[in-house]
Order: structure tokens, then sequence, then C-alpha cells
């Protein structure tokens, strides 16, 4: 008799966390026991890290030391830089970020060291590094020279100030750090899980954490980003929303990327502030094209049968799409951003999971043939 299963694991609970909880049913999320909501537009990045890894909101002093800590951990080794410029540049930069991730295991001396004191410094220097490997790519493959980050600035606007090469906006820095906040974290997601499945045989950080970029390059996890941004340039081209809405999605069955999610059967509380700051950016930056036909067709998804039935809502990538393309972030990058982020949190997940590890080993329910007799190779079919 086949034994019960959970396809994909719904419902499944692999481990006790103190990190981020979702409840999707009433489209709540906490990172550490505080409402996004609360943290949104309220608190920095520096301070939503230092929850996820110390399990405190900073104090001042706190706060200071951590950035004066990831400042001085984001220049990345020459050698590095070396491997990237060899790099085809027609890469996707999340293939360029996982194997430059990999790369920097290779350069760092404590990455076999598993010990808590060696985990979190590897912590610091992966958040520290993953924005500068990011924006020295983008540039990179542009033909121009990565720009090395500067020790008096946090990691949003040290990132603003590398892709551009120019002082950062205050705008453009203000979005991208609240970008950071609403990513940090996320519950059990797929990239975050595969983060923890390595780190149970005691694999090392680097591993855990190139393995979770390489879970959240695919389109149904982090590179939903992208798809929602390509739809959105694709609709702006059509004779009209309301039209393609009619012949593709309701016409063709095609979905709209971004709305809907796996967990969330309420409004995803990071697109309630994403959508406000994309209305934002494109009023400041007189760019609404794109903001419009996101609007048009969340208006058109939220009146319409078939989406109120199924508890159907734009998601976090929805608005984010629309909020990174405002601040100059190529489609393709978009992704990249993502894990600029959740290296936070998958860093405090994989130093959770060392701390009270065991293998994660779920069994298959086998299906195939059973009791099949031996063939000599020359009688074989």
């Amino acid at each position: 008799m086949a034994e019960e299963q959970k396809k994909g694991l719904e419902g499944v609970v692999i481990a006790d966390t103190r990190l981020s909880r979702v409840q999707g049913d009433i489209g709540k999320l906490i990172y550490g026991g505080y409402d996004i909501l609360d943290l949104a537009d309220r608190t920095s990045f520096e301070e939503v890290i230092h929850l996820l890894w110390y399990g405190k909101l900073p104090n001042a002093a706190e706060l200071d030391e951590l950035r004066r800590t990831l400042a001085a951990e984001m220049p990345i080794p020459n050698a590095l830089i070396a491997a990237m410029k060899a790099f085809p540049t027609a890469a996707h930069p999340m293939a360029v970020l996982r194997t430059a991730v990999s790369t920097l295991g290779m350069y760092d001396p404590e990455a076999e060291d598993g010990s808590p004191e060696a985990n979190q410094r590897k912590a610091i220097r992966l958040t520290a590094k993953i924005p500068t490997i990011i924006a020295a790519w983008a540039r990179i493959r542009a033909g121009q020279e990565p720009v090395a980050p500067r020790a008096d600035l946090g990691i949003a606007a040290n990132f603003v100030y590398m892709l551009h090469n120019a002082e950062p906006n205050p705008t453009e820095v203000s979005a991208i750090d609240v970008y950071l906040v609403l990513h940090a974290d996320h519950g059990m997601n797929a990239s975050t899980f595969t983060s923890r499945v390595v780190t149970s045989t005691d694999g090392d950080m680097y591993s855990a954490v190139t393995a979770a970029i390489g879970s959240l390059k695919g389109p149904k996890h982090g590179g939903a980003n992208e798809a929602a941004m390509r739809m959105f340039a694709e609709v702006s081209q059509a004779e009209s929303v309301d039209k393609w809405f009619q012949e593709e999605v309701k016409g063709k069955g095609r979905r709209i990327m971004g709305i809907g999610h796996r967990v969330y059967k309420a409004l995803d509380p990071r697109a309630i502030v994403l959508s406000k700051h994309a209305a934002a950016l494109c009023q400041r930056n007189n760019r609404c094209e794109l903001y419009n036909v996101a609007k048009r067709l969340a208006d058109l998804a939220a009146a319409d049968e078939y989406f109120i039935e199924r508890k159907l809502y734009p998601n976090v990538d929805y608005y984010s799409a629309i909020v990174l393309d405002a601040v100059g972030i190529a489609t393709d990058m978009m992704t990249p951003m993502f894990a600029m982020s959740r290296i936070s949190g998958w860093s405090a997940h994989i130093i959770e999971q060392w701390a009270d590890n065991r293998l994660i080993r779920p069994r298959g329910n086998y299906v195939g043939p059973q009791d099949l007799k031996w063939v000599p190779l020359a009688e074989r079919q």
C-alpha cells in the first residue's frame, strides 16, 4: 500500500525557527516577532540583518558596529574580479553570482570551519560581498570597470554607488533599502530549504548559499520578478491592457506573472508596501507606463471571478519588478537583487540549522515496476 505523501512537501514542518513566520491566510509576515508592515519604511536593512542574526533589533552602538563590519568586508578579491572579466558577457547574472559565490569559498581560510563563530564571520562576508559582486558584474558586462565600495556607506547606498559610479541618489537608496528589508526572509521557501538541506549534510556555508542561489534562479521562485517585468513590457506593446487581459488571460488561460502565491491566500503584505513605492517612483521619475500597466492588470484581476474565487492577489514579485526597473535595474539583474537581500535570511537559517542539525532525508514513494527478471544483453529486445 502506498504511503501518504505530501506533494511538494506542502504542509510538512521540517524545523523549528525563530526567524520568520508567514501567515498566508491573513496576509501577515513577521521577522523575529515584528510585523513586516512595522519594519518596512522604518527599519534599515542592516537593522533587519541584526534582528535575524542576533535575535533583536540593534541599539545605536550595535548598528554602528555592524555597519562598519559589513562595509569593511564589502571588497572582493582581485582574482575574483579577474575571473569575472573572463565570463561570457551573455551569461545570466544569477549564473555569474552562483559561480562567484562558489569561487569566494576558495579564498576564505575559514570556509571549512563549521563553528558558530566562523559561520557568523562567513555570514558577514557573504552578506557584504554579494552586493559588490552584483554591481561589479553589471559594469563588467557593459565594458566598464567595477567600482570599489566605500567605507562610509551602508549596503543599499554602496550598491547604488558601485552600480552607477556616482554619488548615490537618496530616492534610489531608499527604494533599494526597503526592497532589501522586504525580501530578507520568508519562512521555509524553496531556496531557504535548499540551504538547510545542504547544511544538514554538514556542508559548508559557501556550498549551502551556492545551492540556494541555484534554487532562487528558477522562475517559480526568485525568477518570478524577471518574468513579471517581461510580461509588463509585452503588455505595454499591446493595443490595450484590457484587450490583452481578455485575449491572453481569459481566452488562452495565460498566467499573470506575479499574481498568486503558494502560501498567501490574502494580499501579500510586502506587495502593499512595494505598490506604494512603485507609485511614488513613477511620479518622481515621470516614468509611469509600466506601473500603469501593472496597476490596470491588478485591477482587472481583482474584479475577475476566477481570481476572486481562487484568492489570487499580487505578490512581492509583482511590484518589486516595477520598483527595481524605476531605479535602473536591468530585468535580468532583478533576481540577483533578491539574492542580495535573502543572503541575510539564508545565512541565519544556516546558522540555525547548524545549532540543531540532523540530516534532512525525506523518502520517495516508489511507483515503478517490481520483480522484473534479469535478461542477458544478447537476448534483450
